[in-house]
């Protein structure tokens, strides 16, 4: 064997090896987001959980607030079901409708709370409390596993979109960027607060 044969051998070998390893990344980084991704699932679940006990307290102090009841009803109910969809199907398309719903929850829960204020007994009923100091746990819990997940996300894609990946990456069937789970509205948290007297 001469030496031009075993340098041949050698860059093939390692070319071999460096397109292994290219995939192992892709597939490691893929597991990655999707295992934090099911972190964001197990505490969303609890909060799920907890609003329509939180809801169920309010009930008795809140005769005229029907309206209101119901809309973070709905759309608690409309994101536990988008939840659903996205742990089996969790693409960029599936993660942008989950996170509007999550938005339209985040605003009934808003919209909630400032009735709450009205109630004052409402506010110091200990099973509201209680309620209310989980809830606040658990979305505390929830922003730091969506944070975990979305840097999971981005690592992956980064590693996805550079150069030599970014050739492979289609081969291998990671066609496509993973979707960052935004439960703000970017637009909304970009304007200046409005302040009259």
């Amino acid at each position: 064997m001469d030496i031009s044969t075993i340098i041949i051998l050698v860059v093939v070998i390692g070319s071999v090896v460096y397109v292994i390893s290219i995939y192992n990344n892709l597939v490691s980084k893929r597991n990655t987001y999707k295992n934090a991704f099911a972190q964001i699932e197990v505490q969303l679940k609890r909060r799920y959980d907890l609003i329509p006990n939180l809801i169920e307290t309010a009930k008795g102090y809140m005769q005229h607030e029907q309206q209101t009841l119901t809309k973070v009803i709905e759309a608690r109910n409309a994101a536990a079901n988008m939840l659903k969809d996205l742990a089996q199907h969790l693409t960029p398309d599936q993660v942008r409708k989950f996170s509007e719903a999550e938005q339209t929850l985040t605003g009934a829960m808003g919209q909630f709370n400032v009735v709450v204020e009205n109630y004052p007994d409402l506010k110091a009923n200990q099973n509201m409390m209680q309620f209310a100091e989980e809830l606040t746990s658990t979305e505390n819990k929830v922003s730091r596993a969506r944070q975990f997940y979305n840097d999971a996300v981005t690592d992956y894609n980064n590693f996805r979109q550079s150069f030599p990946p970014v050739f492979f990456a289609n081969m291998f069937g990671h066609s496509q960027d993973a979707g960052l789970l935004e439960f703000e509205d970017s637009a909304a948290i970009q304007q200046a607060p409005k302040v009259s007297f």
